[in-house]
C-alpha cells in the first residue's frame, strides 16, 4: 500500500489554477477551545460532518483533514507557520475541502487515521493531515511538515487529483481492503485465556527496558493499561521478575522527569528513554489512569509509597483540572501565553536560591542535580534525579510547596472541554481513592452528581461540555468509560441509582455501537474504513469496546452477560498479530473465566 500511495508524489505533475474558494473559516465561536484558536486562520477551516463531506462530493476535491488538539505542541507550530502562511491557506481554500479536528471530539475518527498512517508512514501522531477522498477513503497522510515540504506535497496531490481523480479513489479503496482485519471466532477458556496471557507476556518482556523501566528504547509512555493488565497477573500469580519490573517502573515514572513533583500530575511522556526530557503537557485520560495504576499497585505490590502516589495524582486533578462548573478539564497546555514549552514548570538556579531557605536550596541542589548545567533553556526541572536521603525528604517536600506558592499567580492555560469519557475516568479514580481514604468520598460524590445532572440532560450523554454548550455526538468510548465509573462509585459508596445509571448507560451503548461485525465507535461514521471492529485495541486509553464487556460482565444483568461472553468470542487478526497492544481485552477474557 505504502509504495503506490508515495508514488503519487513521485509525478512531478504540473499545477493548476482553480475557481476560487466559497467558503470562510466557521470555527471562531466554536466551543472547542482547540477549534476556536484556529478560527483566525486563512484557512477556511470546516467542521468534520455530513454537510462538509456532502459539498466535497459536489465540488468533487479532496479533504484536507488536519487532526490535533489543544495541548499538542507541534499541532501550535504547524499552525504558526503554514495555518497561518496566506499562500498555504489560499492552496488549501482553492484545492480542498479544509476541515479540522478535535480529535478529543472526534475519538473514532482519529484512531482510524492513526492507523492509516501506521500503515503508510509507519509512524503516526499529532498533527496528524490526511486527504480523504469525497466517498470517505484516506488516501495519503502527513504529519508535521515544514512550510516548504507541505506546499510541495499540497501542488503534488492537487495535481495529480485533477488528472486522475479516478485512479486516486481506486487505489485508496484498494488500499482499505487491504487494511481490513478479519474476524475470528474462538471460545473463551481456560486454553484460550492461558494463550493470550502467554502472548502479551512475550511480546511485553521483548518491550520492556529491564534498566530504566517502562517500554521501549526511545520515548517513554506510562502505556497504563499495559501496566494495569500486568498487575492483575501478578496479583493471580506471584512472579518475582514482574514484580521487580512494575517496581522498578512505576518508581521510575514516579521519581523522574514524567512526574510534576512540584504541582502535582504526570505529563504526557518523556522524549527520551531515561524519563528525563518530558513533552510538558498534562492530561486528563493518564492521570485518572494513572491514579488506578498506583492505587491498585500499593495493593498488589504491598507498597504504601504507591498509595502516596495515587492519591497525589487524585489531589492534582481536583487542584489544577477541576472545572468551575463542575467536572475536570481535558488538559494543561505545554506552553506558556508565550508559546514557550515547559516554562510553568521550569526554574533558574537564581530564582530558586530567592525562593528557598538554605537547608532547602541544599538538599535541592544535590537531588536534582543544580550543579549540572540546565537542561532546559528556561532551566531546572525539579525531580529526583538522585534518591533524597532520609534529612532531604521534608526538606525538599517544603522546597516542593514553596515552589508551587510561587506560580499560583501565573497562568496555566488549560483546554476548558469537559469530555464525558474522560470525565468517568475521572470518576473511577475518585471511587479507588474513596477506598484508599474515605477523605475523597465528598469530591467522588460531587462529580458523580454532575455527571448524572450535567454530560446526561434528558437521560442522554453529550459528547462534551464547553462554555455553557452541550456538544452531542457521543461515542462508544464516553458511554463505557462513564458506565464504568458509574459502576465504581456504586461499589464505593453503595449507591443503588449510581448502578441503575451505569446499566442504562450499557444498555444503550450495545444498541447503539454493537453489530454482528462487531463494535462501531460512532453513530454513523462518515470515514469508508471506519468499520466494524471485532475489539477495539487499547491506545492512550483503555480499549471501549472491551470496557464495556467488562462494565456488562460486572453489572449482573442476565442479557448483558450473555451478550458480553458470546462478545468476547470475536476477536480478530490485528489481536493475533500484536496481543501487546489489547492488554484489557485479556483482562477482561480473565475476569469472564473466574466468573463461571
Amino acid at each position: 500500500m505504502g509504495n503506490d500511495l508515495r508514488a503519487l508524489f513521485l509525478c512531478g505533475l504540473c499545477w493548476f489554477a482553480t475557481p476560487a474558494w466559497a467558503l470562510e473559516n466557521s470555527l471562531s465561536q466554536h466551543p472547542s477551545p482547540y477549534l476556536a484558536q484556529h478560527g483566525r486562520d486563512p484557512v477556511a477551516w470546516q467542521e468534520w460532518n455530513a454537510d462538509t463531506v456532502a459539498r466535497a462530493r459536489r465540488e468533487n476535491k479532496l479533504l484536507f483533514v488536519s487532526v490535533g488538539y489543544y495541548a499538542c505542541h507541534w499541532c501550535h507550530v504547524m499552525q504558526r507557520e503554514s495555518y497561518r502562511n496566506q499562500k498555504i491557506a489560499a492552496s488549501l481554500n482553492r484545492d480542498f475541502i479544509p476541515v479540522k479536528v478535535d480529535r478529543e471530539l472526534n475519538t473514532g475518527l482519529d484512531a482510524a487515521l492513526q492507523v492509516f498512517s501506521s500503515r503508510l508512514l509507519k509512524t503516526a501522531g499529532w498533527p496528524l493531515n490526511a486527504f480523504v477522498t469525497p466517498d470517505g477513503y484516506p488516501v495519503y497522510v502527513v504529519l508535521y511538515a515544514q512550510p516548504d515540504d507541505f506546499s510541495g506535497t499540497l501542488r503534488n496531490l492537487s495535481a495529480r487529483w485533477r488528472s486522475d481523480a479516478a485512479g486516486v479513489r481506486q487505489l485508496a479503496r484498494h488500499a482499505a481492503q487491504n487494511q481490513q482485519d478479519k474476524l475470528v471466532q474462538k471460545t473463551v477458556n481456560a486454553e484460550t485465556v492461558a494463550h493470550w496471557e502467554a502472548a502479551f507476556g512475550k511480546l511485553a518482556r521483548a518491550e520492556q527496558d529491564d534498566f530504566r523501566g517502562g517500554f521501549g528504547q526511545v520515548s517513554k509512555f506510562p502505556m497504563a493499561p499495559q501496566l494495569a493488565l500486568m498487575l492483575e497477573l501478578q496479583a493471580g500469580s506471584a512472579d518475582t521478575a514482574r514484580a521487580d519490573f512494575l517496581r522498578l517502573t512505576l518508581d521510575q515514572m514516579a521519581a523522574r522527569g514524567l512526574r510534576d513533583q512540584v504541582h502535582g500530575g504526570f505529563f504526557r511522556y518523556t522524549t527520551d528513554p531515561g524519563w528525563e526530557t518530558p513533552h510538558f503537557e498534562k492530561m486528563l485520560y493518564d492521570n485518572a489512569q494513572l491514579a488506578l495504576v498506583y492505587l491498585r499497585a500499593a495493593e498488589v505490590l504491598q507498597e504504601s509509597r504507591y498509595r502516596q502516589t495515587g492519591l497525589s495524582t487524585v489531589d492534582f486533578m481536583l487542584r489544577t483540572l477541576a472545572a468551575h462548573g463542575g467536572g475536570f478539564y481535558t488538559s494543561t497546555s505545554a506552553v506558556d501565553v508565550q508559546g514557550r514549552e515547559g516554562t510553568y514548570y521550569l526554574w533558574s538556579r537564581q530564582a530558586l536560591k530567592l525562593r528557598l531557605s538554605p537547608a532547602e536550596y541544599a538538599a535541592a541542589r544535590r537531588v536534582w542535580r543544580l550543579d549540572a548545567p540546565p537542561p532546559f533553556d528556561e532551566g531546572y526541572l525539579p525531580a529526583e534525579w538522585l534518591a533524597p536521603t532520609l534529612e532531604e525528604r521534608p526538606r525538599l517536600q517544603s522546597a516542593y510547596a514553596s515552589l508551587r506558592r510561587a506560580r499560583m499567580r501565573l497562568n496555566l492555560l488549560r483546554d476548558v472541554k469537559v469530555n464525558a469519557g474522560l470525565n468517568g475516568l475521572a470518576l473511577s479514580a475518585l471511587s479507588a481513592a474513596v477506598r484508599a481514604d474515605p477523605a475523597y468520598k465528598a469530591a467522588a460524590t460531587r462529580h458523580y452528581r454532575f455527571l448524572r445532572e450535567r454530560m446526561m440532560p434528558g437521560g442522554q450523554l453529550v459528547k462534551a461540555v464547553s462554555g455553557g454548550t452541550n456538544m452531542v455526538g457521543a461515542e462508544l468510548e464516553d458511554y463505557a468509560f462513564v458506565a464504568q465509573g458509574m459502576l465504581d462509585y456504586a461499589r464505593s459508596m453503595g449507591d443503588e441509582e449510581a448502578r441503575r445509571l451505569s446499566l442504562a448507560l450499557a444498555r444503550k451503548a450495545w444498541a447503539t455501537f454493537a453489530t454482528p461485525a462487531g463494535w462501531k465507535s460512532e453513530k454513523q461514521p462518515l470515514l469508508a474504513t471506519m468499520l466494524p471492529e471485532a475489539v477495539m485495541a487499547d491506545d492512550a486509553v483503555a480499549s471501549p469496546s472491551a470496557v464495556l464487556v467488562r462494565v456488562s460482565l460486572d453489572l449482573g444483568d442476565a442479557e448483558l452477560g450473555a451478550r458480553s461472553r458470546s462478545a468476547l468470542q470475536w476477536q480478530s487478526t490485528a489481536m493475533v498479530r500484536d496481543a501487546f497492544s489489547f492488554p484489557t481485552q485479556i483482562n477482561v477474557m480473565r475476569r469472564a473465566l473466574d466468573k463461571r
